[in-house]
């Protein structure tokens, strides 16, 4: 008979625990967070910020779009893991605020799907996916398990604007 209690009051927390990664309210999460998402910035050339086709909601690539505090460089010369994961999060913040814009409302988000890296780094610097975690963890903390996503995390010799990270995202969305 315990074990059928026990078996079932693992059952119920499982289920709770799930709706509650389920019911995670971005907006909310946002301002758990001390975050405000800055105005979303235009392009500088011939492209659009995001495009969406049927449910998939796709965005360009973003840098860090405040650079207070962000050091402009490659990793593994001018700038450390620890700095780059910073760059990684803000660009992350830049992707939130181009999403807002697409969406209207974060909550209409059913999933982030993938996220694509790119970490300006000297030729022996190995930690591109530890600077992609700014980004990743980001995400998980606004989305719960939706912000869950594939990724990759890719180095090169150079970026535009000599930003260290420039990151692409896909999201799922809702209706």
């Amino acid at each position: 008979m315990r074990t059928i209690s026990l078996t079932l009051t693992i059952l119920f927390a499982s289920t709770l625990f799930i709706q509650a990664q389920e019911n995670t309210n971005p907006e909310d999460q946002l301002k758990k967070l001390g975050i405000d998402l800055p105005t979303p910035s235009k392009p500088v050339a011939n492209y659009v910020k995001w495009v969406r086709t049927g449910d998939l909601i796709f965005l360009s690539g973003h840098g860090p779009c405040n650079f207070e505090g962000i050091p402009k460089g490659q990793l593994g010369d001018e700038l450390t893991v620890e700095q780059g994961y910073a760059a990684a999060r803000q660009a992350g913040i830049c992707l939130l605020a181009t999403l807002k814009d697409a969406v209207g409302d974060l909550n209409n988000v059913k999933q982030i799907v993938r996220v694509f890296g790119l970490v300006s780094s000297v030729d022996d610097f190995y930690d591109q996916p530890k600077v992609m975690n700014g980004c990743s963890d980001l995400m998980v903390e606004v989305f719960g398990d939706r912000g869950k996503h594939v990724r990759a995390a890719v180095g090169t010799n150079v970026l535009p604007f000599n930003i260290p990270v420039e990151i692409e995202m896909v999201v799922e969305v809702k209706n």
